[in-house]
């Protein structure tokens, strides 16, 4: 099947566009072999896209927990009762220590996270910004921030501050987000994404596999990603969590993760494609191969409430593979 796809970067098969349907049934690859030969076209487009370098990034959950939405995996909803940390914004000095370890450990962009509906106002606004603008001002790592649903001229703030890239997740696929979360709708997040965008801010949107669609609204959730033309698309696998409306929920097969990366690519291809959350979890001993799948990014360390491995060795599996870590300057 896979001998169809034409040798261009537009993620096309047989000469039109990929439906969802065919998506869907690369998405529950039938063989090993069947994956292979999915993950080495997907290879093909990374190594066109981004060469042989491989991004990390890492995060610091600036303000846990308290998070009015009732998403149903998310371990920081006040609507679950989870072991969750729950703290209030950090200081100023700790958010730009945190980069600054994120950045000797080998990062090139460090996303700053907050829970909740909304992007933070007032003062803390003004401590997230005076963050960026000393990480910036610093050139050691680039500052991405990841603060919730956008209200008009916030996003146009955060564009001044310095920071880089701002990021919004779509989750699931418009079908299947009524499912996981009900306090706010689907429209509400490309809205922000969009709002991001006019305001001249990078953007990376991804979300969760695993979540109990189907490999058709799977299919439809990455669509919907690229549809965005994001430049960076961040993919975490679930990893349910006990207390969450998806504590029970069984987790991906590796397979079937590594063919969402590479479908995800392929419907992507110039984008570049991070692997995030979950990861560990689901591909176990397997997760190198996400950069055969596809992946140019990784995110490094610890996660917003779940631990990471260490980035030493993130930084040995690029290496063993022959691929290089991207820098800045580099």
């Amino acid at each position: 099947m896979l001998e169809q796809m034409e040798s261009n970067t537009s993620g096309k098969l047989g000469g039109k566009e990929m439906s969802l349907d065919e998506a869907a049934k690369w998405l529950e690859p039938g063989s090993l072999a069947e994956l292979a030969e999915l993950m080495a076209r997907a290879t093909g487009l990374r190594e066109k896209a981004q060469g042989n370098e491989v991004e990390f990034c890492a995060i610091v959950n600036a303000r846990s927990g308290r998070c009015s939405e009732d998403c149903a995996f998310c371990a920081q909803s006040s609507h679950y009762q989870t072991k969750a940390l729950v703290h209030s914004l950090l200081e100023v000095d700790e958010i730009v220590n945190r980069g600054r370890a994120a950045a000797r450990a080998g990062a090139l962009r460090f996303g700053i996270v907050t829970s909740g509906r909304g992007c933070p106002k007032g003062a803390d606004l003004d401590s997230l910004c005076r963050a960026a603008e000393i990480l910036r001002k610093e050139k050691t790592i680039l500052p991405c921030a990841s603060l919730g649903i956008l209200a008009p001229g916030q996003a146009e703030r955060l564009k001044a501050a310095g920071f880089v890239r701002y990021h919004h997740n779509l989750e699931s696929g418009p079908t299947h987000f009524p499912r996981i979360c009900t306090t706010h709708a689907y429209e509400q997040r490309v809205e922000t994404v969009l709002m991001a965008k006019e305001a001249g801010l990078e953007v990376c949107v991804g979300g969760i596999v695993g979540l109990g669609e189907s490999a058709w609204e799977r299919a439809e959730f990455l669509k919907a990603v690229a549809d965005l033309t994001p430049q960076s698309i961040p993919l975490n696998f679930l990893n349910p969590i006990p207390g969450t409306k998806l504590g029970s929920l069984p987790m991906l097969s590796p397979l079937k993760a590594l063919a969402a990366v590479a479908v995800a690519r392929i419907m992507a291809p110039r984008a570049h494609l991070r692997t995030c959350g979950g990861r560990h979890q689901v591909l176990g001993s397997l997760a190198p191969l996400m950069h055969l799948a596809g992946a140019s990014s990784t995110m490094i360390g610890d996660y917003l409430t779940t631990k990471g491995q260490e980035p030493t060795s993130d930084v040995k599996d690029i290496a063993a593979l022959g691929l290089n870590l991207a820098g800045i300057g580099k």
